[in-house]
């Protein structure tokens, strides 16, 4: 493989990474809790945070496609891989661990994005016509949260393999 694909690949590979683990930090991190702290008890909040979602899925999902395409490139060009489903050196050892924590963010994700989000819209709707129960809302971002922080820390379990991986 010539060191300008891999060099594009690997570019691509930062991006997505900077989009999807960086987004998730900088929203959760940051851009939440001012919005709560700015329209807290507001009916605005509803929207605003169902807006966040709306705008962020499609390009976690994008930075998601991009991961795995240019990810399973650049390990098959490694000189540490052996081949599918051989885990003979601790470089594959490390990349399956690597992979199942992908795999567990990636259907975190899905839940959160076909699940909770969903009961989060539809419960937002409710309370916008004064139907609603916020009591369900709260429990619902409540999970939202804890799922997101559940992301997080595998991020950042994710980017010390990664290091790891660049180590070996």
């Amino acid at each position: 493989m010539s060191q300008s694909i891999l060099a594009i690949s690997l570019f691509f590979h930062i991006l997505a990474t900077v989009v999807w683990i960086g987004g998730i930090l900088i929203i959760t991190l940051l851009v939440i809790p001012e919005i709560n702290r700015i329209l807290l008890d507001q009916p605005a909040l509803y929207q605003t945070l169902q807006r966040l979602r709306t705008r962020f899925y499609p390009l976690s999902n994008l930075a998601l496609v991009i991961l795995i395409v240019t990810g399973l490139f650049q390990m098959t060009a490694d000189p540490e891989y052996d081949g599918l489903m051989q885990f003979n050196n601790t470089w594959s050892q490390v990349m399956l661990v690597k992979h199942i924590l992908i795999v567990a963010m990636a259907l975190v994700g899905v839940f959160l994005q076909f699940s909770v989000a969903p009961a989060l819209e539809r419960t937002t709707l409710l309370l916008e016509r004064g139907k609603g129960d916020t009591a369900t809302w709260n429990t619902l971002r409540q999970r939202e949260k804890a799922l997101t922080w559940v992301m997080i820390m595998l991020a950042i379990l994710i980017l010390a393999l990664s290091a790891w991986l660049s180590a070996i």
